[in-house]
Protein backbone atom coordinates (compact mmCIF):
# COMPACT_ATOMS: atom_id res chain seq x y z
CA UNK A 1 0.00 0.00 0.00
CA UNK A 2 2.97 2.67 0.04
CA UNK A 3 2.95 4.92 -2.53
CA UNK A 4 6.32 4.79 -4.27
CA UNK A 5 5.94 7.52 -6.17
CA UNK A 6 5.53 10.89 -4.11
CA UNK A 7 7.55 12.26 -2.38
CA UNK A 8 6.78 12.15 1.59
CA UNK A 9 6.27 16.36 1.11
CA UNK A 10 4.30 16.46 -2.01
CA UNK A 11 1.72 13.34 -0.13
CA UNK A 12 -1.33 14.82 1.50
CA UNK A 13 -4.42 13.10 2.31
CA UNK A 14 -7.70 14.87 2.69
CA UNK A 15 -10.67 13.41 4.12
CA UNK A 16 -13.80 14.95 3.82
CA UNK A 17 -16.44 14.00 7.07
CA UNK A 18 -19.53 13.36 4.48
CA UNK A 19 -22.02 12.99 7.22
CA UNK A 20 -21.19 16.44 8.31
CA UNK A 21 -21.79 17.82 5.39
CA UNK A 22 -24.75 16.32 4.69
CA UNK A 23 -26.62 18.11 7.57
CA UNK A 24 -25.14 20.94 7.26
CA UNK A 25 -26.48 21.21 3.58
CA UNK A 26 -30.00 20.41 4.63
CA UNK A 27 -30.27 22.86 7.28
CA UNK A 28 -28.37 25.89 5.11
CA UNK A 29 -31.28 25.72 2.15
CA UNK A 30 -34.93 26.17 2.55
CA UNK A 31 -36.98 22.80 0.96
CA UNK A 32 -36.82 22.13 -2.74
CA UNK A 33 -37.36 19.69 -5.42
CA UNK A 34 -36.58 18.61 -8.54
CA UNK A 35 -38.56 17.78 -12.01
CA UNK A 36 -39.92 14.62 -10.61
CA UNK A 37 -40.46 16.20 -7.02
CA UNK A 38 -37.90 14.43 -4.92
CA UNK A 39 -36.50 16.87 -2.48
CA UNK A 40 -32.71 18.10 -3.21
CA UNK A 41 -32.36 20.87 -1.20
CA UNK A 42 -29.27 18.72 0.53
CA UNK A 43 -27.80 17.56 -2.36
CA UNK A 44 -27.64 20.99 -3.53
CA UNK A 45 -26.00 22.53 -1.00
CA UNK A 46 -23.88 19.12 -0.81
CA UNK A 47 -22.66 19.76 -4.61
CA UNK A 48 -21.70 23.29 -3.95
CA UNK A 49 -20.17 22.40 -0.67
CA UNK A 50 -18.05 19.65 -2.62
CA UNK A 51 -17.13 21.88 -5.50
CA UNK A 52 -16.15 25.10 -3.51
CA UNK A 53 -13.77 23.00 -1.20
CA UNK A 54 -12.39 21.44 -4.46
CA UNK A 55 -12.32 25.02 -6.06
CA UNK A 56 -10.72 26.73 -3.23
CA UNK A 57 -7.75 24.45 -2.79
CA UNK A 58 -4.46 26.39 -4.13
CA UNK A 59 -1.35 24.61 -5.83
CA UNK A 60 0.12 24.48 -1.72
CA UNK A 61 -2.77 22.99 -0.66
CA UNK A 62 -3.79 21.36 -3.28
CA UNK A 63 -4.20 17.34 -2.00
CA UNK A 64 -2.24 14.06 -3.66
CA UNK A 65 -5.31 12.04 -2.00
CA UNK A 66 -8.89 12.55 -1.43
CA UNK A 67 -12.05 10.71 -0.23
CA UNK A 68 -15.12 11.46 1.13
CA UNK A 69 -16.09 9.24 4.27
CA UNK A 70 -20.07 8.94 5.06
CA UNK A 71 -21.93 6.57 8.03
CA UNK A 72 -23.66 3.65 6.22
CA UNK A 73 -26.11 2.53 9.24
CA UNK A 74 -26.91 3.78 12.87
CA UNK A 75 -26.13 1.17 14.73
CA UNK A 76 -22.67 -0.25 15.00
CA UNK A 77 -20.26 -1.71 17.28
CA UNK A 78 -20.69 0.43 20.24
CA UNK A 79 -24.31 -0.27 20.40
CA UNK A 80 -23.44 -3.47 21.42
CA UNK A 81 -20.90 -2.06 24.12
CA UNK A 82 -23.96 0.31 25.49
CA UNK A 83 -27.44 -0.41 24.12
CA UNK A 84 -27.96 3.90 24.82
CA UNK A 85 -25.46 5.05 22.78
CA UNK A 86 -26.96 7.49 20.26
CA UNK A 87 -30.73 5.78 20.64
CA UNK A 88 -31.91 9.33 21.92
CA UNK A 89 -31.54 11.07 18.50
CA UNK A 90 -34.82 11.24 16.23
CA UNK A 91 -34.67 9.82 13.05
CA UNK A 92 -33.55 11.66 9.95
CA UNK A 93 -35.95 14.26 8.74
CA UNK A 94 -38.35 12.41 6.38
CA UNK A 95 -37.45 14.65 3.04
CA UNK A 96 -33.55 14.06 3.80
CA UNK A 97 -34.01 10.40 3.54
CA UNK A 98 -34.53 10.30 -0.51
CA UNK A 99 -31.53 12.79 -0.58
CA UNK A 100 -28.52 9.96 0.89
CA UNK A 101 -28.25 7.92 -2.49
CA UNK A 102 -28.16 10.64 -4.47
CA UNK A 103 -25.45 12.52 -2.67
CA UNK A 104 -23.65 9.37 -2.93
CA UNK A 105 -23.94 9.71 -6.69
CA UNK A 106 -23.08 13.18 -6.39
CA UNK A 107 -19.59 12.61 -4.75
CA UNK A 108 -18.81 9.73 -7.56
CA UNK A 109 -20.11 12.07 -10.30
CA UNK A 110 -17.03 14.80 -9.34
CA UNK A 111 -14.92 11.65 -9.16
CA UNK A 112 -14.51 11.08 -5.74
CA UNK A 113 -14.52 8.05 -3.54
CA UNK A 114 -17.16 7.48 -1.37
CA UNK A 115 -16.95 5.19 1.68
CA UNK A 116 -18.30 3.69 4.07
CA UNK A 117 -18.39 0.61 6.54
CA UNK A 118 -21.19 -1.79 8.02
CA UNK A 119 -20.63 -1.90 11.87
CA UNK A 120 -18.56 1.92 11.84
CA UNK A 121 -19.11 5.46 11.93
CA UNK A 122 -17.26 6.80 8.89
CA UNK A 123 -15.50 8.85 12.15
CA UNK A 124 -13.52 5.13 12.65
CA UNK A 125 -13.30 5.04 8.97
CA UNK A 126 -11.77 8.92 9.03
CA UNK A 127 -9.50 7.86 11.93
CA UNK A 128 -8.46 4.68 10.51
CA UNK A 129 -6.75 6.45 7.36
CA UNK A 130 -5.54 9.35 8.99
CA UNK A 131 -3.49 6.91 10.98
CA UNK A 132 -2.67 4.52 8.15
CA UNK A 133 -1.62 7.56 5.95
CA UNK A 134 0.43 9.26 9.12
CA UNK A 135 2.35 6.17 9.40
CA UNK A 136 3.23 6.41 5.54
CA UNK A 137 4.29 9.78 4.97
CA UNK A 138 1.25 11.63 4.20
CA UNK A 139 0.38 15.25 5.97
CA UNK A 140 -3.99 14.36 6.47
CA UNK A 141 -6.13 16.90 6.38
CA UNK A 142 -9.93 15.86 7.97
CA UNK A 143 -12.55 18.78 6.72
CA UNK A 144 -14.88 18.51 9.51
CA UNK A 145 -15.59 20.73 12.84
CA UNK A 146 -16.74 17.65 14.62
CA UNK A 147 -14.81 17.50 18.52
CA UNK A 148 -15.02 13.66 18.28
CA UNK A 149 -12.32 14.17 15.64
CA UNK A 150 -9.80 15.99 17.71
CA UNK A 151 -8.19 13.00 19.05
CA UNK A 152 -6.42 12.31 15.83
CA UNK A 153 -4.72 15.76 15.94
CA UNK A 154 -0.90 16.02 15.54
CA UNK A 155 1.93 17.21 13.66
CA UNK A 156 0.86 15.55 10.41
CA UNK A 157 -2.38 15.50 10.88
CA UNK A 158 -4.87 18.68 11.53
CA UNK A 159 -8.27 19.70 10.68
CA UNK A 160 -10.12 22.33 8.96
CA UNK A 161 -13.89 23.66 9.46
CA UNK A 162 -14.16 24.23 5.81
CA UNK A 163 -17.52 26.20 6.42
CA UNK A 164 -15.79 28.77 8.36
CA UNK A 165 -12.47 28.45 6.89
CA UNK A 166 -10.68 27.65 10.35
CA UNK A 167 -7.79 25.58 11.24
CA UNK A 168 -7.84 23.00 13.88
CA UNK A 169 -4.31 22.53 15.06
CA UNK A 170 -3.25 20.98 18.75
CA UNK A 171 -3.65 24.46 19.93
CA UNK A 172 -6.96 24.84 19.14
CA UNK A 173 -7.61 21.47 20.90
CA UNK A 174 -6.19 22.96 23.92
CA UNK A 175 -8.11 25.69 23.59
CA UNK A 176 -11.17 23.62 23.73
CA UNK A 177 -10.46 21.05 25.75
CA UNK A 178 -8.20 22.05 28.13
CA UNK A 179 -5.55 19.15 27.00
CA UNK A 180 -3.96 18.24 24.23
CA UNK A 181 -5.10 15.84 21.49
CA UNK A 182 -3.62 12.47 23.22
CA UNK A 183 -6.00 13.32 26.21
CA UNK A 184 -8.67 14.15 24.60
CA UNK A 185 -11.01 10.97 24.69
CA UNK A 186 -10.18 10.92 28.45
CA UNK A 187 -11.97 14.43 28.77
CA UNK A 188 -14.89 12.85 26.63
CA UNK A 189 -14.78 9.57 29.05
CA UNK A 190 -15.42 11.95 32.24
CA UNK A 191 -17.92 14.86 30.89
CA UNK A 192 -19.57 12.57 28.69
CA UNK A 193 -22.14 14.07 25.45
CA UNK A 194 -25.26 14.22 25.46
CA UNK A 195 -25.45 14.51 21.73
CA UNK A 196 -24.14 11.11 21.27
CA UNK A 197 -25.50 9.85 24.92
CA UNK A 198 -22.00 8.97 26.28
CA UNK A 199 -23.00 8.86 30.15
CA UNK A 200 -19.54 10.29 31.21
CA UNK A 201 -19.50 10.88 35.40
CA UNK A 202 -22.15 12.90 36.61
CA UNK A 203 -20.81 16.33 37.79
CA UNK A 204 -17.99 16.82 35.97
CA UNK A 205 -17.54 19.02 32.86
CA UNK A 206 -15.13 19.87 30.34
CA UNK A 207 -13.47 22.29 32.79
CA UNK A 208 -13.12 19.79 35.78
CA UNK A 209 -12.06 16.57 33.72
CA UNK A 210 -9.37 18.83 32.62
CA UNK A 211 -7.99 20.00 35.84
CA UNK A 212 -8.39 15.70 36.80
CA UNK A 213 -6.91 14.41 33.82
CA UNK A 214 -3.67 17.12 34.10
CA UNK A 215 -3.01 16.51 37.85
CA UNK A 216 -3.65 12.36 37.87
CA UNK A 217 -2.50 11.63 34.06
CA UNK A 218 -5.19 9.59 32.71
CA UNK A 219 -8.39 8.03 33.27
CA UNK A 220 -7.22 4.78 35.28
CA UNK A 221 -4.97 7.00 37.76
CA UNK A 222 -8.07 9.43 38.47
CA UNK A 223 -9.95 6.15 39.03
CA UNK A 224 -7.85 4.15 41.31
CA UNK A 225 -6.91 7.31 43.62
CA UNK A 226 -10.80 8.64 43.77
CA UNK A 227 -10.75 7.96 47.65
CA UNK A 228 -8.28 11.18 47.22
CA UNK A 229 -10.78 13.46 46.10
CA UNK A 230 -11.54 16.21 47.93
CA UNK A 231 -15.14 17.66 47.28
CA UNK A 232 -17.35 14.68 48.86
CA UNK A 233 -19.94 14.63 45.99
CA UNK A 234 -17.05 14.55 43.28
CA UNK A 235 -15.86 12.18 45.21
CA UNK A 236 -18.70 9.78 45.64
CA UNK A 237 -19.38 10.19 41.58
CA UNK A 238 -15.84 8.81 40.47
CA UNK A 239 -16.47 5.75 42.59
CA UNK A 240 -20.18 5.08 41.82
CA UNK A 241 -19.25 5.51 37.95
CA UNK A 242 -16.32 4.81 37.89
CA UNK A 243 -17.28 1.31 35.13
CA UNK A 244 -19.46 4.46 33.41
CA UNK A 245 -16.19 6.13 32.47
CA UNK A 246 -14.63 3.37 31.03
CA UNK A 247 -17.53 2.21 29.16
CA UNK A 248 -17.53 5.80 27.78
CA UNK A 249 -14.03 6.15 27.22
CA UNK A 250 -14.59 2.96 25.07
CA UNK A 251 -17.53 4.70 23.18
CA UNK A 252 -15.50 7.91 22.57
CA UNK A 253 -12.25 6.33 21.29
CA UNK A 254 -12.22 5.98 17.72
CA UNK A 255 -11.36 3.04 15.84
CA UNK A 256 -8.31 2.68 13.92
CA UNK A 257 -8.95 -0.54 12.49
CA UNK A 258 -11.40 -0.54 9.88
CA UNK A 259 -11.03 -3.65 7.96
CA UNK A 260 -11.26 -4.29 4.05
CA UNK A 261 -11.31 -0.93 3.24
CA UNK A 262 -10.36 0.35 -0.57
CA UNK A 263 -6.36 1.07 -0.31
CA UNK A 264 -4.93 4.66 0.11
CA UNK A 265 -3.86 4.23 -3.60
CA UNK A 266 -7.24 4.39 -4.50
CA UNK A 267 -7.67 7.93 -3.41
CA UNK A 268 -5.78 9.22 -5.56
CA UNK A 269 -7.15 12.52 -6.73
CA UNK A 270 -8.44 12.55 -9.93
CA UNK A 271 -9.88 14.99 -12.58
CA UNK A 272 -13.81 15.69 -12.94
CA UNK A 273 -14.91 13.79 -15.97
CA UNK A 274 -17.67 16.01 -17.93
CA UNK A 275 -19.40 13.19 -19.45
CA UNK A 276 -20.04 11.80 -15.89
CA UNK A 277 -20.87 15.26 -13.36
CA UNK A 278 -22.42 17.46 -16.00
CA UNK A 279 -25.66 14.28 -16.79
CA UNK A 280 -25.67 14.38 -12.83
CA UNK A 281 -25.77 18.23 -12.77
CA UNK A 282 -28.67 18.13 -15.63
CA UNK A 283 -30.64 16.02 -13.96
CA UNK A 284 -30.84 17.56 -10.75
CA UNK A 285 -31.49 20.79 -12.64
CA UNK A 286 -28.34 22.37 -11.52
CA UNK A 287 -27.81 25.16 -13.85
CA UNK A 288 -25.85 27.51 -12.06
CA UNK A 289 -23.02 25.05 -10.51
CA UNK A 290 -23.16 23.40 -14.20
CA UNK A 291 -21.95 26.71 -15.21
CA UNK A 292 -19.48 26.96 -12.77
CA UNK A 293 -18.19 23.70 -13.49
CA UNK A 294 -17.63 24.63 -17.31
CA UNK A 295 -16.33 27.83 -16.33
CA UNK A 296 -14.16 27.65 -13.10
CA UNK A 297 -12.38 30.91 -14.20
CA UNK A 298 -14.98 32.63 -15.28
CA UNK A 299 -16.15 32.84 -19.21
CA UNK A 300 -13.43 34.77 -20.28
CA UNK A 301 -10.71 32.22 -19.38
CA UNK A 302 -10.14 28.49 -21.14
CA UNK A 303 -9.34 26.36 -18.41
CA UNK A 304 -9.95 22.89 -19.16
CA UNK A 305 -12.93 20.76 -17.33
CA UNK A 306 -10.97 18.99 -14.80
CA UNK A 307 -9.89 18.62 -11.02
CA UNK A 308 -7.63 22.11 -11.46
CA UNK A 309 -9.77 24.37 -10.06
Amino acid sequence: MTDTTLSASAKHLYLIDGSGFIFRAYHALPPMTRHDGTPINAVMGFSNMMFKLLKDLDDSERPSHLACIFDRARKTFRNDIYADYKAHRPPAPEDLVPQFPIIHEAVKAFNIPAIDAGGFEADDIIATYARLAEAEGFTVTIVSSDKDLMQLVGDKIEMCDSMKNRHIGPEEVFEKFGVGPEKVIEIQALAGDSADNVPGVPGIGVKTAAQLITEYGDLESLLARAGEIKQPKRRQNLIEFADLARVSLELVTLRTDVPDLPDLESLRLRDIEAETVLPFLEEQGFRSLQAKVLFPYGRGCTGQLSGEF
